[in-house]
């Protein structure tokens, strides 16, 4: 398997670029919302798609999404889960620039941003991961099903479970910004 392909039954000889290059961005932002960190999250990419590559006479066919997100997560996991506990960076506005947009508008997005942020690395990793997957990268409940497996019933209670703790955690998060400005005592000159 050095030339980077296998073969599958139904649709025939599966390449390595076309089943796991087009899901490199998807890989990032999960192991990006799993790290929370840039440098980690492009290493476990790297690592993953090395892993992939090496591997990849292992894969069947099917999802290749799939198949190449279980290897991120499993990755992060495995070598990088002292670093999955560390808290997370804030928004950096010039590492994230917007087009066109106005002042006002970059402080409401970088307040919201924050805020979710914020909220997001308060749940537990699993709950984290669920969310990332579903809400971020779009996977449908079979390919959580595949990439974390577990049972579709357990998807759908494990996000119904995540989308609560999230609310939650963001009104939390809502009360404990909005309180050091309402507890103030008022001042008379």
């Amino acid at each position: 398997m050095e030339n980077g392909h296998t073969t599958n039954a139904n649709a025939g000889p599966l390449n390595f670029e076309d089943v796991v290059l087009p899901h490199l961005d998807a890989a990032y932002r999960l192991a990006r919302s799993l790290t929370e960190t840039d440098d980690d999250a492009e290493d476990i990419v790297q690592e993953a798609a090395l892993r992939a590559f090496r591997y990849f006479r292992t894969f069947s066919g099917g999802n290749g999404r799939a198949w190449f997100l279980r290897i991120v997560r499993h990755i992060c996991y495995d070598s990088h889960a002292d670093k999955l506990k560390g808290a997370g960076d804030t928004f950096d506005e010039e590492k994230y620039p917007g087009s066109q947009l106005t002042p006002e508008m970059l402080l409401l997005h970088e307040d919201n941003v924050s805020l979710i942020e914020d909220a997001m690395s308060d749940l537990p990793e699993r709950f984290r991961e669920l969310l990332a997957l579903r809400e971020l990268e779009g996977l449908s409940y079979r390919e959580l099903s595949e990439v974390l497996r577990i049972p579709i019933g357990s998807v759908m209670s494990g996000l119904s479970r995540a989308r609560q703790a999230f609310r939650g955690a963001l009104a939390a998060e809502l009360h404990r910004r909005e309180r050091p400005a309402s507890t103030g005592s008022a001042m008379t000159w």
